[in-house]
């Protein structure tokens, strides 16, 4: 890293985790202050801290310190490193942990010397990408069967706090079929941030992950850096290995707060419930990181959005929704069948899976929607047909059997079990699904009895 010989020591202001600094000589080549480019802050002569310039103005530079001003005096000096924030890129990286300024925080071998790469690049040339067509396989059946994921999408999880959305995230890192799984988390308790370590860890799956994480008592600013030292290290995965990457971030709203608090510290004007104007551009620059490249790998983007008070319409969430393509809700420990899209299906769904899959997804969706609508005529004590008293037993069945997040299986055996619980609620002709399908695949109904009988056994010698 190199270093420059001058120090600045004017500093203007402290204004949160943002100072200001004179530089006299800022248009001369001497002064290698550029925008995006790392300083380090000395105090009493020892170093401090390295701070990120993020403004430009005449004469003077503001900077994000990333160990915090507390403690910082006016008499410390800035000097100028005329390089960008940098990632350690290597194979050494793999079942690492990182904190938001790119250090091991591990307690593992130094990786000083290992090579780095520029974080905060630019998207992918358009014309490197492809169309995504291949499946993310997750052996989580209401993403699998009904909203599947595909390579390059870029997607989030629209949760509430409370949600179990960061144990659902770990299911997904552990069981989802990637070479590499890449973990950014800002603002953790540390009781998540030790989760998620020890579930990876617990899992064997440390080998193909990487961790970057800021706690809720790490400094602001490195929130910021997260991101963009996540998706920099699996761009070069992709890229340059041809590796099929998963990213996975918590809680972009955690993120757009930390937007919004050094915004308010930079004295810029804010606009929708005090979020920054360039906010849908900030989310939409880190999202366009997902991408399938020509003769290479991919990155596909998973990433966990939290509505304050449920609220969609918040700018977060809002501002999310029309940039990727599609969303998962998760609320009541469940993803709904009914908020939930993935837009991208399509382009997989009988394709790269079976045959039946697209005929399944739609009738166990059009069955359940119909068993919660007798549910409700149940609870105005409305009189139920035959019919009605079937789709409420599937519906019940479909949330014992597929929506819990629990639930882990792979597509194939999550079709198989979507035969079978149709075929206990209902005949083959009510289903109205082509006869060839139901034809291949219907069970026997010496085997559905035979399930039946087991499943009743079993009920009661629990409650016996």
């Amino acid at each position: 890293m190199s270093q420059s010989l001058l120090r600045y020591t004017n500093i203007l202001s402290i204004v949160g985790d943002i100072i200001r600094v004179e530089v006299p000589n800022l248009d001369g080549a001497q002064s290698q202050a550029r925008n995006g480019d790392l300083a380090l802050i000395e105090q009493d002569g020892q170093p401090y801290s390295l701070a990120q310039i993020i403004k430009l103005n005449r004469h003077e530079v503001s900077l994000q310190v990333f160990a915090g001003t507390k403690g910082l005096s006016t008499e410390a000096a800035v000097c100028f490193l005329g390089e960008p924030m940098q990632a350690t890129y290597s194979p050494n990286i793999l079942g690492r942990i990182f904190n938001g300024a790119g250090e091991t925080i591990d307690g593992g071998p130094a990786l000083d010397q290992d090579p780095k790469v520029v974080i905060d690049g630019p998207s992918v040339n358009p014309a490197q990408r492809v169309l995504a067509s291949r499946m993310v396989r997750t052996n989580v059946p209401m993403i699998d069967v009904f909203n599947t994921l595909v390579e390059s999408q870029k997607i989030p999880i629209f949760s509430v706090s409370g949600e179990p959305y960061n144990q659902f995230l770990a299911r997904i890192a552990i069981q989802a079929e990637a070479d590499v799984v890449v973990f950014g988390g800002m603002g953790l308790i540390f009781d998540d941030y030790h989760f998620f370590k020890t579930a990876f860890e617990e899992a064997g799956v440390s080998s193909r992950t990487i961790m970057y994480s800021n706690q809720a008592s790490d400094p602001t600013v490195e929130r910021l850096m997260i991101p963009d030292l996540a998706l920099a290290t699996a761009e070069h995965f992709a890229v340059e290995e041809g590796k099929k990457v998963l990213v996975l971030l918590t809680d972009m709203t955690s993120y757009a707060d930390a937007m919004k608090e050094i915004g308010v510290a930079m004295d810029k004007i804010p606009a929708n419930r005090g979020y920054m104007g360039d906010l849908y551009s900030q989310l939409a620059k880190r999202y366009e990181k997902a991408a399938d490249y020509k003769g290479a790998g991919s990155v596909t983007i998973l990433a966990v959005t939290t509505m304050p008070g449920n609220d969609v319409t918040h700018p977060v969430p809002d501002n999310t929704g029309y940039i990727t393509e599609g969303q998962f809700y998760l609320h009541d420990g469940v993803i709904d069948p009914f908020g939930s899209l993935s837009r991208l299906k399509q382009m997989v769904i009988g394709k790269e899976t079976r045959e039946d899959h697209s005929q399944i997804m739609n009738t166990m969706i059009r069955f359940y929607s119909e068993g919660m609508n007798a549910k409700q005529k149940q609870a105005m004590a409305f009189e139920l047909s035959d019919y009605d008293l079937k789709t409420i037993q599937f519906a019940d069945l479909f949330r014992e059997h597929f929506m819990k997040l629990d639930v882990a299986m792979s597509l194939e055996d999550a079709l198989d079990l979507s035969w079978e619980t149709l075929a206990k609620c209902f005949n083959p002709e009510e289903t109205l699904m082509k006869q060839s399908l139901v034809e291949k695949y219907w069970p026997h109904k010496a085997q559905v009895n035979a399930e039946a009988a087991t499943a009743q056994s079993a009920r009661e010698s629990t409650e016996a």
